[in-house]
């Protein structure tokens, strides 16, 4: 495991395409600099869609702008946690979601293999199977036929079908990890701007939808009562978030 903060002033977590990755270049920059300088008092968390592979190309691609390893990282959108400097994953995390997943894959895969609309294999199928859609030929009604065997269906910008584990989500994944890591959830800011990220924002904690948000995600911010909705795309709007809750002290530093 990465050394994580001995005092922790904030535990940001963070979607990535969309939200972190979202933003001009100079922007981009700041942000990530500011948060390398800050690791000794900020907890960052990337809660992601990826899985480990694409997390370890994205950090190798995006190393020339400055963006560094997260101590944590959420991926798979809530499947797996994993340490963000090796990105070894934790097995005490990820045992109960395996439990959820064990024989759930076999029941569901004749059911997606009949689904028009579907990529024709998993993008990914780690705790969970991932596809790409054509939404125009997806039909959403048989859905519920698939989440009868015990499983969560979830469609994110028009372009991804995730089938997870009943219950299993980002959200579920990051309270089980402050609970495990003993945080106070008014240290925490999440931020996102996909309906996979709507998950963190139902847990209650301070949350920002950034102001790229995808259509779907904003019609659900009547009901979120501590999300912020930031005007400020991706990387602005992480800012504008922060400030929002009573977190721009820390920023004094960002150039």
């Amino acid at each position: 495991m990465a050394p994580l903060p001995s005092e922790t002033d904030l535990v940001l977590v963070t979607d990535l395409d969309g939200t972190l990755l979202e933003g001009s270049v100079p922007t981009r920059r700041r942000l990530y600099g500011w948060l390398a300088s800050q690791r000794h008092r900020i907890l960052q968390v990337f809660s992601t869609g990826r899985d480990l592979r694409s997390v370890a190309r994205l950090l190798a691609e995006e190393a020339a702008l400055g963006l560094h390893p997260p101590h944590l990282v959420i991926g798979d959108v809530g499947c797996t946690v994993a340490c963000g400097a090796s990105l070894t994953p934790s097995p005490l995390a990820l045992e109960p979601i395996e439990a959820l997943w064990r024989g759930r894959e076999e029941r569901v895969l004749p059911l997606l293999a009949g689904l028009p609309g579907l990529s024709s294999k998993p993008l990914s199928s780690v705790r969970r199977l991932a596809y790409g859609i054509d939404s125009r030929r997806l039909d959403r009604r048989r859905l519920p036929a698939i989440e009868a065997h015990g499983v969560d269906c979830l469609v994110s910008g028009d372009k991804y079908l995730d089938v997870l584990p009943a219950g299993v989500n980002k959200g579920s994944t990051l309270l089980g990890l402050l609970e495990w890591l003993e945080l106070e959830p008014a240290l925490v800011v999440t931020a996102g701007d996909s309906l996979n990220d709507l998950a963190m924002f139902e847990t209650g904690l301070q949350s920002v939808m950034v102001g790229n948000a995808e259509p779907g995600l904003v019609k659900a911010l009547p009901g979120l009562a501590l999300t912020y909705r930031a005007s400020g795309h991706g990387c602005m709007g992480i800012l504008e978030g922060l400030r929002h809750f009573g977190f721009g002290h820390l920023l004094e530093g960002l150039v």
